[in-house]
């Protein structure tokens, strides 16, 4: 019975150790979608700038690719 709890514990333990490894991973994910998002929104805020300058006749985003 004592080996039994005593290898309950050690993997009780090992989850433990598995959850706060997930949780620091989840954690800077969430950092670096969060940069992403940002640098995502300038980007878009300067290319609507930059359409809105009227440098081209076609917005990129509407012009076709060369190919077709």
């Amino acid at each position: 019975m004592t080996d039994r709890i005593e290898a309950l514990e050690i993997l009780v333990a090992h989850l433990n150790r598995t959850v706060d490894d997930l949780s620091d991973v989840v954690a800077r994910q969430s950092r670096e979608i969060d940069t992403l998002l940002r640098r995502v929104g300038m980007l878009m805020e300067r290319e609507a700038e930059r359409e809105a300058d009227g440098s081209s006749s076609i917005p990129l985003a509407d012009q076709r690719p060369p190919h077709w």
